[in-house]
C-alpha cells in the first residue's frame, strides 16, 4: 500500500484517529518515546500492510494525517523509546499497541506468550526483553464514522431525588430472557429490545447503571480455567463499545441502545474503570499504555520503579494525576457523553482518581476538572468511594456533584433485618440519608446511593438464603469474594421445600426491599432482585458468563415483582420519601422534612431507648413543612416478634395504612389507635391535609 503522509491546512487537536472527511488525521500521547509507528492492517486485520513513522511532534504530540484512507481502516501503532524496567521504561517496538482513544475494536486479542515485553520464563524475569511480533494476537483499532441520526433523541437529565437506580449486565439481563430472540441475546439491541424496556418500565425504575461496556480484556488465567471476565473489569479501551456485546459489529448498536432507553424515559449510567486497566502488574502483558508510555500512564513503586503501585488489588494504578492522563479520562467521559449520549457515570475505585500522586485528596486534579467543565458537571456522577491502598475507604469524602455508593446501608439494613443487636442507632442513619457522612460541605440528601445488593456479593434472594458463600465454581478454593456478608439462611443453607422457611425469607425480603425505597438518598435496586434470581450462593460472579451469573427469568415470583413495583410507585407518590434535603428534628424548618423517632408506645424515643440493644422496633415520624406541609408519613420497622405500635396523634386526617411488607392488606385505624406490627415488617402509615371543597 503506497500512502504517505500530508499535511493538514487546518489544527487538528484531538487524539486518536479523526476522519475529516477526505482522510484520517492519527495523534498519539507519549512524553519518554523517540519515535511512533503507525501500522495499517488489510481488511482481515491479519496483514500488517504499511508502517510508517508519525512525522509530526508538539510537546508530547506525535501526529500525522494520510490522504485518502477514513472509516474502516485498521490500524496499530508500534513505539520506540527505552526498555529500562529499573527506572520505569518498558518501550519495545515488537509489541503492536492498541490506540488509547481507539473508539472501535477489530478482533479479539489471543493470549500468546508474544504479548508481553519481556520473556516468559526467563531467569531476569520482566527484565529481559522478548522480540517476538505480537500483531498476530494483538485486538486492533478502526477508524470510525461518527454519524448517527439522533433526530428527536434529547438528554433526560432526571433530578437525582427522582431517580432510582438499576444495576444490571448486559449479557446477564438478556440471556434467558424468552421474548428475547436467541441470536441478539447478550448485546446492546437485547437489553433495549421492547421486552426488557417494557419490564423495566412496569417496575418503575428511571436509570440502568450498565457493568463495564467500554472495551475490556479477559484476563488469561480466566481463559486457561475456561472462565472469562464476565463483569469486565479489565479495560483497556476508554472510547470503544464491548465487541462482544455488539450483535452487528457497528458501534452504533450502542447508540440505538441509548435512543430507546430514552424514548422510554429511563437514563443509561455507564460503570466506568479509570482506576486501572487490563494490563495488570509489570510481570503483565504489553498491550497499550505500558508500551507508549508505562511511567506516564501508570504509578510505579516509590521505592523501585521497576514495579507498579497497585492500590487496586489488580496490579496498577492509573496515574490519573498526570494531566495527559487525566485528558484521556476527561475526553473519553466527554465522548461517551456528546458522541454516545450517556446520562452519566458509576465510577469503579474512585478514591484512586482522587489520589495525588499517592494520597487521596478531595481538592485534587480529577475533581477540579470534573467540576469545572461544562459537560460533565451536568451529568450523574457516582462514585465507588473506596480502593484498597492505604486511606482508601473514603464514604462521604468526595465533592458535589458527586454522589457515592453506602456500603453502610447495605451492611447496617442486612444487619437491622437479621435481628443483629444495637442496630438502632446506625438504622435511624441510614433511613434519613447518612447525614453524618453526607450532611456537609452544602451536599444534598441524594449524595448517598443506597444499596442492599449489587453485582458483587449476594442477590436479594441469597441474602435470606446462605450464611456462607459458595463460590467453589470460580476456581479459587472458595477463596475469592466477601466473608462477611451479614447474611442468614434461615434454617437451612440453601434451596428448600420447607414452607415456614420460604415464608420467612419472603417476608425479609420484602421489609428489606421496603427499607431500600422509604430511606433517603437515592435506591439502587439490583437487576434480577424483582425476580427473585439466586446465583446459588456465589457472591463474587466475575467470571462467570454462564447460569451463575445470568439473570434467570423462570424464577420470577409474580406476587413479589409486583410487591416491588407497588413499593417503587409509593416513593414516587410521596416526595416526603425523596426529598433531596436531610430532614431535621425542627417543625418550624421550612426546607420540607422533620423527622421524630418513636417507640413502640409512640412516645419519643430517648437516649436509654437508643443504647437498648435488645429494641427490634422503630417508628419514623416524617412531618412535611414548608413546601411539603399538609403530609405526614409514618414509617414502622419491627425487626422482632409482633407488637402492637401505639400510632402518634396525626397532624391531619386519620393515620391510613397504605403499605405493609408483611402482605397481610391495609387496614384504616382511627386516630391515635394501637396498631398491631407483624415481626419482620415494614409498615407504612399517611396522614394527609384534607383539601376543603370547592
Amino acid at each position: 500500500m503506497d500512502l504517505t503522509f500530508s499535511k493538514l491546512d487546518f489544527l487538528k487537536p484531538e487524539l486518536g484517529a479523526e476522519y475529516t472527511g477526505r482522510g484520517t488525521h492519527f495523534a498519539l500521547f507519549s512524553a519518554h518515546a523517540e519515535k511512533v509507528e503507525l501500522c495499517l492492517f488489510s481488511s482481515d486485520g491479519k496483514e500488517e500492510v504499511t508502517r510508517m513513522p508519525l512525522p509530526d511532534r508538539e510537546g508530547d504530540i506525535w501526529s500525522g494525517y494520510v490522504e485518502g484512507i477514513g472509516p474502516g481502516t485498521i490500524y496499530g501503532y508500534r513505539v520506540h523509546g527505552p526498555y529500562d524496567p529499573r527506572r520505569g521504561h518498558r518501550f519495545n517496538a515488537n509489541k503492536l499497541l492498541l490506540d488509547p482513544y481507539a473508539k472501535q475494536i477489530f478482533g479479539d486479542i489471543r493470549w500468546d506468550d508474544a504479548l508481553y515485553g519481556y520473556t516468559i520464563g526467563h531467569k531476569e524475569i520482566d527484565l529481559s526483553f522478548d522480540e517476538r511480533d505480537s500483531a498476530p494476537y494483538m485486538a486492533k483499532a478502526i477508524v470510525q464514522d461518527p454519524e448517527f441520526d439522533w433526530s428527536g433523541e434529547e438528554a433526560i437529565r432526571r433530578p437525582w431525588n427522582d431517580t432510582i437506580i438499576y444495576e444490571a449486565h448486559v449479557r446477564g439481563l438478556t440471556m434467558t430472557h424468552p421474548g428475547v430472540p436467541d441470536d441478539v441475546r447478550g448485546t446492546f439491541e437485547a437489553i433495549a429490545h421492547p421486552a426488557i424496556l417494557e419490564h423495566l418500565e412496569k417496575l418503575g425504575v428511571s436509570a440502568i447503571e450498565l457493568l463495564p461496556v467500554q472495551h475490556f480484556v479477559d484476563d488469561r488465567h480466566l481463559l486457561e480455567k475456561r472462565l472469562s471476565n464476565y463483569w469486565g473489569y479489565q479495560p483497556l479501551g476508554y472510547f470503544a463499545p464491548e465487541p462482544r456485546y455488539q450483535s452487528n459489529g457497528s458501534i452504533r448498536e450502542f447508540k440505538a441502545m441509548v435512543r430507546a432507553f430514552h424514548s422510554a424515559g429511563i437514563e443509561v449510567i455507564m460503570d466506568v474503570v479509570f482506576n486501572h486497566t487490563g494490563e495488570g502488574s509489570e510481570r503483565g502483558p504489553t498491550l497499550s499504555f505500558r508500551g507508549i508510555d508505562n511511567l506516564s500512564y501508570y504509578l510505579q513503586s516509590p521505592e523501585k520503579m521497576r514495579h507498579t503501585y497497585d492500590t487496586t488489588g489488580t496490579g496498577n494504578a492509573l496515574n490519573v494525576a498526570h494531566p495527559m492522563v487525566l485528558r484521556m479520562v476527561l475526553d473519553s467521559l466527554r465522548y461517551w457523553v456528546t458522541a454516545m449520549h450517556v446520562d452519566g457515570f458509576r465510577f469503579d475505585l474512585a478514591s484512586t482518581l482522587g489520589r495525588e500522586g499517592y494520597e487521596f485528596d478531595q481538592e485534587g486534579g480529577f475533581f477540579d476538572a470534573i467540576r469545572q467543565d461544562p459537560v460533565l458537571a451536568g451529568v450523574k456522577l457516582v462514585a465507588e468511594p473506596w480502593d484498597i491502598g492505604e486511606g482508601g475507604y473514603q464514604l462521604g469524602g468526595f465533592p458535589h456533584p458527586f454522589r457515592e455508593w453506602n456500603d453502610r446501608f447495605r451492611d447496617d439494613v442486612r444487619r437491622f433485618w437479621k435481628q443483629d443487636n444495637g442496630m438502632l442507632p446506625a438504622l435511624s442513619e441510614r433511613l434519613v440519608g447518612s447525614p453524618r457522612q453526607f450532611d456537609h460541605s452544602g451536599r444534598a440528601a441524594t449524595s448517598s446511593v443506597n444499596f442492599i445488593t449489587a453485582h458483587d456479593g449476594f442477590t436479594l434472594c441469597d441474602v435470606v438464603s446462605y450464611r456462607e458463600k459458595h463460590n467453589d465454581a470460580n476456581g479459587e478454593g472458595n477463596q475469592d469474594g466477601h466473608s462477611n456478608n451479614h447474611s442468614d439462611n434461615l434454617g437451612v443453607e440453601g434451596e428448600t421445600e420447607d414452607g415456614n422457611i420460604l415464608a420467612a425469607r419472603n417476608r425479609r425480603r420484602r421489609a428489606m426491599m421496603a427499607t431500600l425505597l422509604f430511606s433517603q438518598g437515592v435506591p439502587m435496586v439490583l437487576g434480577g432482585d424483582e425476580l427473585s434470581n439466586t446465583q446459588g450462593g456465589n457472591n463474587n460472579s466475575y467470571c462467570q458468563d454462564n447460569e451463575i451469573g445470568w439473570i434467570d427469568w423462570s424464577s420470577m415470583k409474580p406476587e413479589f415483582f409486583e410487591f416491588c413495583c407497588a413499593a417503587i410507585n409509593l416513593r414516587k407518590s410521596y416526595p416526603l420519601l425523596r426529598h433531596d434535603r436531610f430532614p431535621t428534628g425542627d417543625l418550624t424548618d421550612e426546607h420540607g422534612t422533620a423527622v421524630t423517632w418513636l417507640r413502640a408506645d409512640g412516645q419519643n424515643m430517648n437516649d436509654s431507648d437508643w443504647q437498648d440493644g435488645e429494641r427490634k422496633t422503630l417508628g419514623v415520624l416524617l412531618t412535611g413543612t414548608g413546601t411539603l406541609a399538609g403530609t405526614q408519613i409514618l414509617l414502622v420497622l419491627n425487626a422482632g416478634a409482633p407488637c402492637d405500635f401505639a400510632l402518634p396523634k396525626p397532624a391531619h386526617s386519620a393515620w391510613k395504612c397504605i403499605f405493609d411488607s408483611a402482605g397481610e392488606g391495609a387496614v384504616s385505624p382511627a386516630p391515635n389507635a394501637v396498631e398491631t406490627v407483624a415481626g419482620q415488617t415494614a409498615v407504612v402509615f399517611l396522614s394527609e391535609e384534607i383539601a376543603a371543597d370547592a
